[in-house]
C-alpha cells in the first residue's frame, strides 16, 4: 500500500488522439497497484484538437481525480510543467510524456521505490534492461541522436547517471521547492537531474523501462535534421552551463 498522495502531471499539445486512454491507462495502472489518493493534472498548451476538452471527459474514471488546466500564453513543455507543480496538492509528483512512449504501467515501480526512501526515480532506457523502440519518420535518426547526447551528457556531467533525457520521474514535492524545473523543453530534466545529482542529499534511482512508440500523432522533437538541431542546440547549451558552472 503506498502511503503517500501522488499528482500526475500531463503536460499536452495535440494529444487528442490518445489522451483519454492515457487517462483511462493511468488510472488502471495507479487502482491495481493499490494507490487510490491521486489526482491527474492535465496541462494543456490550448491544442487546436482539443485535448484540453476531452481529456476532461475520460468515460469510466472519476471526474473529480481528473484536473484540467487549458493554457493560452507562455506555452511550452518546462512552462506547462511548472504550473501543474504550482497546483499539485500531494506529497509525490509524477510526470512523463502523454503519447504512450512512457508506458503507464511503469508508474507504480517509481513510486514504490519513493516508498522505499528514495527522492527521486526516475524511468530509465539505458540501464540494464532499459531499451527504447522508434519507428516511423525520423526514428532511426531521433534513436542515434539521443544516444548520442545521453553519452555526451553522461561524459562531461555525472556518468553515474545514465538517462538525462528520460523525463518520466517520480519526485517528492518538497524537492522540486529546492530545485525549480528550469529551461524551454527537454533540457529543463538535464538541469533538475545535474543538479539534484550536484546537490548530494537526495537519494535518486534508476529504474529500466522501454520506450515504446508514439501512439498517434507526431514527435514534438521533429522529423528531421533540422529540427533536432534546433532543440539540440538547447540541450547542449545546458549542458555546457552546468558543465562549467560553480554553484
Amino acid at each position: 500500500m503506498f502511503n503517500s498522495s501522488v499528482s500526475m502531471i500531463l503536460p499536452t499539445y495535440n494529444e487528442g488522439g490518445h489522451i483519454q486512454d492515457l487517462i483511462f491507462s493511468i488510472n488502471a495502472a495507479l487502482t491495481e497497484a493499490g494507490i487510490n489518493d491521486y489526482e491527474i493534472i492535465v496541462v494543456d498548451d490550448d491544442s487546436p484538437d482539443l485535448t484540453w476538452q476531452k481529456a476532461g471527459n475520460v468515460p469510466n474514471v472519476d471526474p473529480a481525480k481528473v484536473k484540467v488546466i487549458r493554457r493560452m500564453h507562455d506555452r511550452g513543455l518546462t512552462a506547462s510543467l511548472r504550473e501543474g507543480i504550482a497546483v499539485a496538492k500531494s506529497d509525490v509528483i509524477v510526470w512523463m510524456d502523454c503519447d504512450f512512449s512512457h508506458p503507464p504501467e511503469k508508474i507504480p515501480q517509481m513510486l514504490f521505490m519513493i516508498e522505499q526512501g528514495y527522492d527521486i526515480a526516475v524511468n530509465s532506457r539505458y540501464i540494464t534492461g532499459g531499451g527504447e523502440i522508434r519507428v516511423g519518420k525520423g526514428g532511426f535518426l531521433q534513436l542515434a541522436l539521443s544516444r548520442i547526447l545521453n553519452w555526451g551528457t553522461r561524459f562531461l556531467l555525472k556518468p553515474s547517471f545514465s538517462d538525462y533525457t528520460s523525463g518520466f520521474i517520480a519526485v517528492r514535492s518538497a524537492v522540486l521547492k529546492d530545485i525549480p524545473l528550469t529551461g524551454d523543453y527537454g533540457e529543463y530534466f538535464i538541469n533538475f537531474i545535474y543538479r539534484a545529482i550536484r546537490a548530494k542529499k537526495y537519494q535518486i534511482c534508476e529504474l529500466p523501462y522501454v520506450a515504446m512508440p508514439r501512439r498517434s500523432g507526431e514527435s514534438k522533437t521533429g522529423t528531421n535534421l533540422i529540427h533536432y538541431f534546433r532543440r539540440g542546440a538547447k540541450y547542449i547549451r545546458m549542458v555546457i552551463k552546468l558543465r562549467f558552472s560553480r554553484n
